[in-house]
């Protein structure tokens, strides 16, 4: 564990990294994130790891639709996310380790509930715990599950991984003047609304989890490593 910033931290992987060239669920992109999350788990950090679904179903994308309910949408973003960290886990396991699904809906077939205590014993025990299902409730977003399961872990930080490099001024995707924000606080982050979490998620954690988030492009090959070996790379919010 020699110049390991953290011992426990919560990634954040956004649904798109499950997707590649069009197809929602590629097992190329999948192993691309296994691999990733195999070599911060060599490095003995405690791993957990909350899952999107966007590459699947966005739930609020469907209800804008006005033909689904938001909260009908919700639910089913939520099951895009349990497909998500079953092919996550099978890879994992496929490269020797130990991993567990915890779901905040309860689907005993496949996955175990989302509870607290047991993903802290699992992860005591070298495994990794993926989240599902987000907070388990309609109206709030991965990210925020992201916040409030690493406070009940107890993460020493959050990493989001995003198709970005870190947290801009504007889009970057939109405006090509955007520039990129190293660090910033929790509290400028709220009131500029700035775009690279929503605003439930970075309350959460103003109130409840006074500890950083680190803001990096996931498709990077070693970027996840880097931030745990405490390297300048990315955002961090704080």
């Amino acid at each position: 564990m020699s110049n390991i910033l953290y011992n426990r931290v919560l990634v954040k992987l956004t649904g798109e990294s499950f997707a590649k060239n069009g197809d929602p669920i590629s097992l190329d992109a999948i192993a691309f994130v296994a691999e990733e999350l195999k070599k911060a788990h060599a490095l003995g950090v405690g791993l957990g790891v909350v899952v999107g679904g966007g590459n699947i179903v966005r739930g609020a994308v469907l209800s804008g639709s006005g033909r689904i309910e938001r909260i009908t949408a919700d639910h089913m973003g939520m099951m895009a996310t349990v497909i998500n960290a079953l092919a996550l886990s099978s890879l994992l396991r496929e490269r020797g380790i130990e991993t567990r699904v915890q779901s905040a809906i309860e689907i005993k077939a496949i996955a175990e509930p989302a509870i607290r205590d047991r993903a802290v014993r699992h992860l005591d025990k070298g495994r990794i715990v993926i989240f599902s299902c987000g907070t388990g409730n309609p109206h709030f977003s991965t990210d925020t599950a992201a916040v409030l399961r690493a406070s009940e872990i107890h993460a020493d930080a959050v990493i989001k991984g995003t198709k970005v490099e870190g947290v801009y001024t504007d889009d970057p995707a939109k405006n090509k003047d955007a520039e990129l924000i190293p660090e910033i606080t929790y509290d400028e982050a709220f009131h500029r609304r700035l775009k690279i979490m929503d605003a439930a998620a970075i309350g959460f954690a103003m109130e409840n989890y006074p500890k950083p988030i680190h803001v990096v492009n996931i498709f990077k090959e070693g970027n996840l490593e880097r931030v745990l070996r405490g390297e300048k790379i990315g955002s961090r919010i704080y």
